[in-house]
């Protein structure tokens, strides 16, 4: 294939995924908006593999038909309630192949003379160092959210000054690199102090941030695709990797207002651990229990009714009976509405991935800030699997939470909460919206619960 017809396939494949992410944008577009995507990769894939600076086909082949199987039993075998720890992992996978590439190409870089190798060494050495934090980063982050790594945030003593060490050595090194004829010396060195900052920097944000850490990896592992983009001379790698950074970044920055952090220190690792104080499972009054008859009888006398779902409702599945619930109580005139929290469940827009699954309607899934000064006309509120996002610690100084704005549930005639135990929420907060006069507790699997107010509402 000719430069002429490679840059045309460039061109259209970087305004399909322009488009992918402006169909991203709402939920009634979003499938659309994968389609752009997907055919926006097929062409740049085949663009690139027809170009003749390409060789070795044979392998390259074999690598895509191992890759391609490896996503499609991913892509059939992880539940929903997995996908944060899936994509933290792909996550891995991209900073991992910018340290390859990194390396690669400086010891293949061909006759570069000046300041043509000069510029090249520090796309390398940048390329390196974003990968290497990426990749790291994404593995703790994935061991937090599967549970294999203690959410707690790591506390290492003069953290911060760790981490300016930490960046004032890599610059050093890249001067040295480029400059002082360090070569590959610098390069080692620099990636061995960037593996263990990703993996410092992820550690010590806790795990009630992980959505946050999701969302700023991404960002991250596009950035490290425009740096590999750079090392190639790949228009098209540069453009999508700049595409994902730019999007990641103000995904995490719109997150990080939603749960009242400082976006630098979400890129600085520092978040989540300013807390002086931090309350467990203990109980802090007495609750009340219900019944799935109650709560079916509470439904049924009840006009404004709101669901606010999170990771319990996930883990339970219970999505689909959920829907059941909303179409039948929407059938006898009632008014239903789902409150959904930035941060609900442990990836960006979890809750409402779940519920358009189970063929919710858009209209009545509403975020948090168009549905938190409804709650005081709402006759019963559901909240199933939720935690963090309601609990009204995060109005009180001292935990993992403050400062999070949060769905004010507790102002409605009656909270029903649905949760297997009293235990504390991902964060380890205890919730004292469970103490309150006018919620319930109904414990028990949550798709189970569901099912039995169904079956007591008909």
């Amino acid at each position: 294939m000719s430069q002429g017809l490679i840059t045309a396939a460039y061109m259209i494949a970087a305004i399909l995924f322009i488009a992918s992410l402006n169909g991203l944008s709402s939920q009634e577009s979003a499938k659309r908006g994968n389609t752009f995507g997907i055919i926006g990769m097929i062409v740049a894939i085949i663009a690139t593999i027809a170009s003749a600076q390409v060789a070795g086909m044979g392998y390259i082949t074999v690598a895509m038909a191992i890759g391609a199987g490896i996503g499609v039993r991913l892509a059939l075998k992880v539940e929903m309630t997995s996908m944060p720890e899936l994509i933290a992992v792909l996550h891995s996978f991209v900073g991992l192949a910018a340290v390859f590439i990194g390396f690669n190409s400086y010891l293949e870089h061909g006759l570069l003379t000046g300041i043509e190798q000069s510029i090249h060494d520090v796309e390398v050495f940048l390329g390196i160092f974003i990968g290497s934090v990426t990749f790291t980063g994404s593995i703790v982050a994935y061991g937090k959210l599967s549970g294999k790594i203690n959410s707690t945030p790591l506390n290492l003593p003069g953290k911060n000054w760790i981490n300016l060490a930490v960046l004032a050595s890599s610059a050093f090194l890249l001067v040295g690199f480029v400059s002082s004829g360090l070569g590959l010396t610098a390069l080692i060195i620099m990636t061995i102090i960037a593996l263990a900052f990703g993996w410092h920097l992820v550690a010590s944000i806790g795990g009630a941030d992980m959505p946050v850490v999701v969302s700023m990896l991404n960002s991250y592992s596009g950035w490290a695709a425009a740096a590999t983009g750079f090392m190639l001379s790949n228009d098209l790698l540069i453009i999508t990797g700049a595409l994902v950074g730019s999007s990641g970044a103000i995904l995490s920055y719109i997150m990080c207002k939603a749960m009242n952090r400082s976006f630098i220190s979400v890129i600085l690792g520092g978040f989540g651990n300013e807390v002086t104080v931090q309350s467990g499972d203990e109980e802090q009054g007495e609750h009340f229990e219900t019944s799935a008859q109650e709560v079916a009888d509470s439904l049924a006398a009840a006009k404004n009714v709101v669901i606010v779902p999170g990771y319990g409702m996930a883990v339970a599945q219970a999505q689909y009976p959920v829907a059941e619930l909303t179409k039948y109580l929407r059938s006898k005139g009632k008014k239903v509405r789902f409150g959904i929290h930035p941060v609900a469940g442990r990836l960006p827009g979890h809750m409402n991935v779940l519920l358009a699954e189970a063929k919710v309607p858009y209209d009545i899934v509403l975020e948090m800030d168009e549905i938190n000064d409804d709650f005081a006309k709402t006759d019963v509120v559901l909240v199933i699997g939720a935690n963090d996002t309601v609990n009204p610690a995060a109005n009180e100084p001292g935990t993992p939470i403050s400062g999070m704005p949060v769905l004010h549930v507790w102002e409605a005639e009656k909270v029903v909460v649905f949760k297997r135990s009293m235990a504390s929420g991902y964060a380890g907060v205890q919730n004292p919206l469970f103490f309150k006069e006018n919620s319930e507790m109904l414990f028990g699997d949550a798709k189970a619960s569901v099912n039995a107010i169904l079956q007591n509402l008909n």
